[in-house]
């Protein structure tokens, strides 16, 4: 196998890199949505004084 080199690459890197996305985008949107579960669990907690402790919250659940 030929090995590659690694380059370093810091925070501040403004190096483009070749991949894109199916709409030439490049981004990390999962990190955003990670505490959203959390967030509607605390919410239906608030709410209804219910503990939820897995996904997804149904009315089932909470009665």
């Amino acid at each position: 196998m030929a090995r590659r080199r690694l380059r370093p690459a810091g925070a501040d890197d403004r190096r483009r890199t070749r991949w894109r996305g199916a709409l030439g985008l490049l981004g990390i949107g999962e990190v955003g949505i990670t505490g959203a579960a959390a967030a509607v669990a605390n919410a239906v907690r608030h709410a209804t004084g219910k503990r939820v402790l897995d996904l997804s919250v149904t009315l089932d659940k909470l009665l």
